[in-house]
Parts: structure tokens; sequence; C-alpha cells
């Protein structure tokens, strides 16, 4: 098996940042939707804003019509339920084997977009990640940024 490509590794995590499996293993619905004090989304909230986006982007990625859902905002609006949290973790990883799939060798226009998926998804996975710390939902690992 070949080395995966830089764009590979920073839309999976595990060079810059923890792992995205990592970050979803052992997530709960309750923890997902607990909201802290002074957070501005829950844990659900972010997942279900990068699964959408993820979507878009690999939508105009791979040369598809985006179109945009109609009556859906760039956060959920519905209250939660369980198999909507559990259909958004399946098809973020799900999308995610397909952005990393195209990552191995995208085209400029590809490339491009990928790019924006990956620091756009960077940053909510950061954001996932403090949230699970406050709520002591994360155990710390010495391997360095990979653990984090």
């Amino acid at each position: 098996m070949s080395q995966p490509t830089i764009l590979q590794s920073v839309l999976t995590g595990g060079t810059a940042f923890a792992p995205v499996e990592r970050i979803l293993s052992g997530l709960t619905f309750e923890t997902a939707i607990r909201r802290l004090p002074g957070a501005q989304h829950t844990i659900y909230e972010l997942l279900w804003h990068s699964e959408l986006s993820q979507r878009l982007l690999l939508d105009l990625a791979s040369g598809r019509e985006v179109t945009w859902p109609e009556g859906v905002g760039w956060w959920p609006q519905a209250a939660p339920s369980e198999a909507e949290f559990r259909r958004v973790l399946r098809d973020l990883r799900v999308g995610l084997q397909q952005a990393e799939m195209m990552a191995a060798d995208p085209s400029e226009a590809a490339r491009e977009v990928l790019t924006d998926l990956a620091t756009h998804s960077a940053y909510h996975w950061g954001q996932i990640v403090l949230l699970r710390q406050l709520m002591n939902d994360w155990t710390t690992s010495t391997s360095g940024a990979a653990g984090a």
C-alpha cells in the first residue's frame, strides 16, 4: 500500500491532528447533543454542519451539479434524534472515504475543493475534540499532535 498524499492525510487526520476515527470513536448520542455553557454549538451540530459541507464540496470536486437542499441552512434546525445522529456519522465516514480516494490523484479543480474541505473540516474536528475534552470524554495520548 502506498503512502497517503499530504491532502489525504489532512482530510483524515493523524498527522497535524488526531485521526478522524479517533475523534469519532466512542462518541455517544448523549454526549453529542450535550450543550456546554458558552459553547455556540453542540458536537452533533458541528457534525451535521460538517457532513452537509462535505457532501456539497464532494459534489463540486467530482464535477456533479451542486444543488442546495431546499429549506436547509448551514446548521440543523430540527431537534436531533439518535437515528439522525447515526446517519450523520455514517454519511461523514462514507464521504471521508470518497474524499480520501479522490485526493489520491485529484484534478487541479478537485484539489482546490478538497483543500477547502480539509481546512474547513480540520477546524471543526478541533472544536469537537475541545468539546469532548471539556466534557471529560477524551483521553489524551502521549504520541504528539496525532494523538492530541
